[in-house]
């Protein structure tokens, strides 16, 4: 039995865990979780679904999951650093003016606030093809979908894992990191960088014809990749018809194949390394 004493004691404890969780669910805590949502539900999910979201300032991260609707999230980021002013409370602006256009397996997602950072979280439909940018403060992730994928991030890193179908990925001041399950046989692909290194992993059948370039970085991979000894493609411009200047260039270049030849697939880097893996060689 429970004296008056210990009566007292779990009557005030009580009370401070309620007080915690008025203060837990008060206007900062509700602003951090704050956000907007939208689901759109395939008009025919016997097709795949196509997917843009391009931005100013943010991230985006796109999942595949087992299912029929695309699930956009939208989320201001950077809330709780508001300061309040003269003694007032900040009151946070967690509207992201999120616009979800939408029509025949077709996805478009807007963001109307080009001074705010904007996170998206898109869960889409496996068989999804991506058009995914972003300029700056944030990183784009995808992962579990099966489709084309045009990725491009200015100042931020691209990383896609456990995808398959096409990719066209370009990070100019980030690093490039690509995992494939699957590689669509028919399809060219392309990784560049200008600040970052270019890290891909393949199946180990692919076929491919390689191009590969780094201008202040080095070349590597675990494939037994075939190098063209074919001279460098020359670029030449002959204006002394005009009174004008000779020039040659000479491409720097690599050719090479994988398991044969294919399709082209471009890897081309300025300032990094580039890493061509295969799938399971370091097991």
């Amino acid at each position: 039995m429970i004296n008056q004493t210990g009566y007292f004691k779990i009557h005030f404890l009580l009370r401070l865990i309620a007080a915690a969780a008025v203060i837990l669910s008060g206007p900062w805590a509700a602003a951090e979780a704050a956000g907007d949502r939208v689901a759109y539900k395939l008009e025919d999910p016997s097709r795949p679904a196509s997917v843009k979201a391009h931005l100013l300032n943010g991230g985006i991260t796109v999942k595949g999951y087992d299912g029929n609707e695309v699930i956009v999230e939208a989320r201001v980021r950077g809330l709780e650093k508001a300061e309040s002013a003269g003694g007032m409370r900040h009151i946070p602006q967690t509207a992201t003016g999120l616009g979800v256009d939408a029509e025949n397996n077709e996805v478009v997602v807007k963001v109307d606030a080009l001074q705010r950072t904007v996170d998206l979280t898109i869960t889409v439909p496996r068989r999804t093809s991506l058009s995914l940018h972003t300029v700056n403060d944030g990183n784009i992730q995808v992962s579990d979908v099966d489709g084309e994928m045009d990725i491009n991030d200015v100042n931020g890193a691209v990383t896609l894992n456990h995808i398959g179908g096409s990719v066209v990925a370009h990070a100019l001041n980030g690093r490039v990191l690509v995992t494939f399950n699957r590689v669509e046989p028919q399809k060219s692909m392309a990784f560049s960088s200008l600040n970052g290194d270019l890290d891909v992993t393949f199946p180990p059948d692919i076929k491919a014809n390689l191009s590969l370039r780094s201008d202040n970085g080095e070349i590597y991979s675990d494939f037994d990749i075939q190098v063209q000894a074919a001279a460098p493609q020359q670029a030449v411009t002959d204006e002394r018809g005009k009174g004008g200047h000779y020039r040659v260039r000479l491409d720097k270049t690599i050719r090479a194949t994988l398991n044969g030849g294919g399709p082209e697939i471009q890897f081309k880097n300025f300032n990094g390394n580039i890493y061509i893996r295969k799938a399971g060689a370091g097991k």
